[in-house]
Formats: structure tokens, C-alpha cells, sequence
């Protein structure tokens, strides 16, 4: 006698769909249009159900658990306002090719277009930013359509995917079986790279004169950062990084030159430009890399690796493109090395441009610099920490001078720049991180955009240790005011309306401490990074006018950087 299929309701399948991909966490808000979700629930035990304050920080929450483990991260919210409050994130997660998926409810299929209550064409709003979307009609469809989009967020070149849920498909009943494989037509990720042109750039590297490894986030994304070890280390090459690139290899190694492009290093933005041959691993020649395209690299033969083809000439043309997996192409490229570069004198040349421009700043005046404070706390956590920022000077202070020691320990958003990131997106990462410290950096301004999920923190006792870098402004947009637009500081100085961060930190349960005292920054790191039953906060009060340097202005050539301020009067 054949086995019956368990008639199962479509709340029920979508409950055992996640158990399926083994999902053990899912941030979400309730509502009407998912009401029945809710109610089955309520009896679950095996999967733990977070709860947000806001859809935003939902989204980022599965963020930052999703770029701490590389596993899918998913949201659960309801229609209308609260599919909307998705989008920034959904944005933010297919801008850095973060794997979530977010699932929504929706009104009635009936009525569906008839502007019912609490109805919004989510599906028809996020199509430009997701990796795909799907409206499910038929209850029939409904395990297919989870397994289609697990399958499309995690593989290929990550992204968000959207599941749109009607209500009546969710109460509706069907017989349930989960397709054991999945076929989405048109959707072949190639993963191994073509032979060929692998050789190719082994012999290239092996003649060249002045290479330099160009490292973004698609290297930590398909967990090759012990195969990019190996080829940099074995054939003695320099390796710089991008913003979602960084820890991708370990930033306290001799062969590090840290961070590229508007505010990277000195020294590797000098060797892009002098370089003979750029290896570009899981990077996309974004803007800020780049600055002016046709004077990047001008001098060197480009190779690029990414397994999105869509990727290769989109910003900067190269000359042996590699379409595949990034972890597996290394790996074959090194393979295939059978002569060390000789590249002496290349190194001679890099050391030098480092001891030219090296990264400093104001240390000896007695005030207070985020600088500082984050070399402090690169020493205390020797670069092991999970490190999730936010958006502005702050978040490229941290990339100059965090030194991260492993990938998948810097989480930021690079692509939308989205401020509000950090700490929702911290909380996310500590649901999925229990043996190292998880530190959200923010500035003031972006804090207070999602600070409403320090309730979440306190809830559920997480040790998130939360640091505001506050300047009392708008820094990154009070520097390009200063150094672009006539210093006429528009709506940015943000002194006379910032609120009392530790009395709003104490009013959501949050243990707080406040200095501008360079000489309490030990101290108040280390009782923080001591505690562990909870979450705490320290505000940082730093100098109000510091900016970030060495900077590329937008729009120009990496050649043209400047290393430090046009008017140091400005200085107060």
C-alpha cells in the first residue's frame, strides 16, 4: 500500500519547510495577515522566534546573522506596513549579496489589487532589489516555493529573496511533501572556474613583476579565506582589501596593506596605481574602489574572478575574466603556480610608500579621538572580535584601524551605506556567535535611527557590547561640507538635539557609561567587554571636527588623494 501524504494546513508546511533547511532562528513582528502563523507558533520549540521592534531591524538582524554564518537569515512579517518596513534591508542585503529571505503576508488572494486593508504590492516593490521574488497563489506551490528560495538566496552570488504569502494560502490545506531537489529554470551557478584561463593567470602571476591581490567579500563569502592564505603566502603576494573584504585575510600579517580605494591605505592605493598585474578576487570594481575608472590600474593586466558573471566588465574592463566560484578557482590557480614571482624589489617600493604615509592621527593634545579608541580595542580583542558598524567616519576609522584577524568578523553595510545598520545587525550576529565578543560601532546620528532595538538586546539578555563614537554631527557629511561645499554645515550638527545616550540606554534596562577622557578608554572597554550577561553601552564623546583621512574625493582618480586637511584652522 503506498504512503499517504500528511494533509497539512499552510502555516503547518511552512513550519516544516524551515525545519527542512534547518533554520533555528527567525526575526520577525506579528500581524493580521499572519495571524496563523503566529498561532501554530506558539507550539513550537525548536525554532526560536525573535522579537523585533521594528521590520527594519528585522531584516538587518537576519543581516548580521546571515554574514556571521554564512547561513540563510530569515524574517517573518506581516502585509502592508509591515512588508514596507523591509525594503531598506532587503536593499541593504542585495547591495553586499547577503543571503535572507523574508517572508510576508498578504491580504486574501481575492483581494489582492482591490486596495484592501493593510495591502501592499511587496512583490511588485522589491523586484529591483531582490534576487527574486515570489507571490504564492496555490497552497499546492507552497514547499516548492520555500525550497526554490533557499536554494537562489545561498547559492550562486548570494542575495535576498522574498516569499509573499496570501492568507488564504496559509490557512488552506494540502497534501505536504518537501521536493528533495530543486530545478529553477535558467538559474546554473558555474562554480568551477574554465581550465584554461585558470593556467593563464598562474603563468601571469609567476612573470609578473609588480602583482598585488585585490580582495573583496565573495572570497569570505564562499569560505576561501584559507586558500587565499596560501597563495598569498606562498608566492610572498601583497594583498589589499575592500570594505567587505577585510578579514578575508588577516589584518596583523606582513602581507596585508589594508584597505583600498576612497579611504584606504596610502600604500595600496599606490600600488593599484603602479601595479604590473591586479588579481581581482570577489570584488566588483565598485566606486569607491575605483574613484576616476579609466585611472584605475591604467598600467596593469587585470584578471577577475567572481561567480557572477554579470560582474565581469560592468565597471572596469579586464583581461582575463574567470567565471566561477572564488574558493575553487584560487585554489586551482595556486595549483597550478610552478614558479614563484620574483617580486623584491615590488615589496621595496610598497614598504617605502608605507613608511611615507603612514596611517596617523592627533594623539597628544589630551582629547578624545575614535582613532584611539579603536586601536585600544583591536589590542584588548587582538583582532578576534565580531565588529559590526554602522555608517559614516566611524565605520571607515574602524576599517583603518581594527585589525581583523578572521573572516566573517567585520559586518557592515557597504553597498547602500545604510545608517541604522549596526545595531539591529549586531543583535542578529549574536544569535548566531556565542564565543567571541560582538561590538556595534556607531555614530550618533546613525544610533538613534534603530535604537529601538536595544529592547530587543535587554529581552533576550544578549552580551552585545554597543559603542556610540559621538561627534554630535552628521561627521561624514560635516566633512564633505567642509572640504566641497563652501563649509556651510547644513542640518548636520546634531550637539543641541542629541539626547542623553546612557539615560535612554538605562531607560531600555541597558547598563551605560559615558567619558571624554582619553585616559577611562581602557577601563570602560575592558568592564564591557567583561560583562556577559547582558548588553551594555558606552559613549564615547570624541574631538567634533576630526576627518577621515587619507580620502579620494568622489569622482577622481585614486592618484589624487589627500592625506590630510586643506585648512588645519579649522581645527577647534
Amino acid at each position: 500500500m503506498e504512503n499517504s501524504k500528511p494533509v497539512l494546513s499552510g502555516a503547518d508546511i511552512f513550519f516544516e519547510c524551515l525545519k527542512e533547511e534547518k533554520v533555528d532562528v527567525i526575526f520577525g513582528y506579528p500581524g493580521g495577515a499572519t495571524l496563523k502563523i503566529y498561532e501554530k507558533l506558539y507550539d513550537i520549540d525548536w525554532l526560536e522566534h525573535v522579537l523585533v521592534r521594528h521590520e527594519q531591524g528585522a531584516t538587518h538582524m537576519a543581516e548580521g546573522y546571515a554574514k556571521a554564518t554564512g547561513k540563510v537569515g530569515c524574517v517573518l512579517v506581516t502585509s502592508g506596513p509591515g512588508a514596507t518596513n523591509t525594503v531598506t534591508g532587503i536593499a541593504d542585503a542585495y547591495m553586499d549579496s547577503v543571503p535572507i529571505i523574508v517572508f510576508t503576508g498578504q491580504v486574501p488572494s481575492h483581494l489582492i489589487g482591490n486596495d484592501a486593508f493593510q495591502e501592499a504590492d511587496i512583490v511588485g516593490i522589491t523586484r529591483p532589489i531582490t534576487k527574486h521574488n515570489f507571490l504564492v497563489r496555490d497552497i499546492k506551490e507552497l514547499a516548492s516555493t520555500i525550497k526554490k528560495a533557499f536554494f537562489i538566496a545561498s547559492t550562486g552570488r548570494p542575495g535576498p529573496v522574498v516569499v509573499d504569502l496570501p492568507k488564504d494560502v496559509i490557512m488552506a490545506e494540502t497534501e505536504y511533501e518537501y521536493p528533495k531537489e530543486v530545478n529553477v529554470r535558467g538559474y546554473k551557478p558555474t562554480y568551477q572556474g574554465h581550465v584554461n584561463q585558470i593556467k593563464k593567470a598562474a603563468d601571469m602571476i609567476s612573470a609578473a613583476k609588480r602583482p598585488l591581490l585585490y580582495v573583496g567579500g565573495g572570497v569570505i563569502m564562499s569560505g576561501g579565506s584559507e586558500e587565499l592564505a596560501l597563495l598569498a603566502r606562498e608566492n610572498n603576494l601583497p594583498v589589499t582589501m575592500t570594505l567587505q573584504g577585510l578579514g578575508a585575510y588577516p589584518g596583523t600579517d606582513k602581507l596585508s596593506m589594508g584597505m583600498l580605494g576612497m579611504h584606504g591605505t596610502y600604500w595600496a592605493n599606490q600600488a593599484i596605481n603602479n601595479c604590473d598585474l591586479l588579481v581581482s578576487l570577489g570584488a566588483r570594481f565598485d566606486d569607491r574602489v575605483t574613484g576616476k575608472t579609466d585611472t584605475f590600474a591604467t598600467g596593469a593586466y587585470k584578471i577577475h574572478v567572481d561567480i557572477d558573471p554579470t560582474c565581469i566588465d560592468k565597471n572596469v574592463q579586464v583581461d582575463l575574466p574567470i567565471v566561477g566560484d572564488v574558493k575553487h578557482v584560487i585554489a586551482k590557480i595556486l595549483a597550478e603556480i610552478k614558479t614563484k614571482p620574483q617580486i623584491d624589489e615590488w615589496w621595496a617600493q610598497i614598504n617605502a610608500w608605507r613608511e611615507e604615509c603612514p596611517m596617523t592621527y592627533e594623539n597628544n593634545d589630551g582629547k578624545l579621538r575614535t582613532e584611539y579608541v579603536l586601536e585600544r580595542l583591536s589590542d584588548k580583542t587582538n583582532g578576534n572580535a565580531v565588529i559590526v558598524t554602522d555608517v559614516g567616519q566611524h565605520q571607515m576609522w574602524t576599517a583603518q584601524y581594527y585589525k581583523y584577524n578572521h573572516p566573517r568578523s567585520n559586518l557592515t553595510s557597504g553597498g547602500l551605506g545604510t545608517m541604522g545598520f549596526s545595531v539591529p545587525a549586531a543583535i542578529g550576529a549574536a544569535f548566531a556567535v556565542k564565543d567571541r565578543p560582538i561590538i556595534s560601532i556607531n555614530g550618533d546620528g546613525g544610533f538613534q535611527m534603530n535604537m529601538q532595538e536595544l529592547i530587543t538586546a535587554k529581552a533576550y539578555n544578549l552580551p552585545v557590547k554597543f559603542i556610540i563614537m559621538n561627534n554630535s554631527f552628521l561627521g561624514m557629511v560635516r566633512q564633505w561640507q567642509e572640504l566641497f561645499h563652501s563649509e556651510k554645515y547644513s542640518f548636520t550638527d546634531l550637539g543641541a538635539t542629541n539626547p542623553n545616550f546612557v539615560k535612554v540606554a538605562e531607560a531600555f534596562g541597558v547598563e551605560a557609561w559615558t567619558t571624554n577622557d582619553p585616559t577611562e578608554v581602557d577601563d570602560f572597554l575592558d568592564k564591557a567587554l567583561a560583562k556577559n550577561d547582558g548588553p551594555c553601552l558606552i559613549e564615547f564623546k570624541v574631538v567634533k571636527e576630526d576627518m577621515v583621512f587619507p580620502m579620494v574625493p568622489s569622482g577622481g582618480s585614486i592618484a589624487d588623494m589627500m592625506v590630510k586637511r586643506l585648512n588645519p584652522n579649522r581645527m577647534m
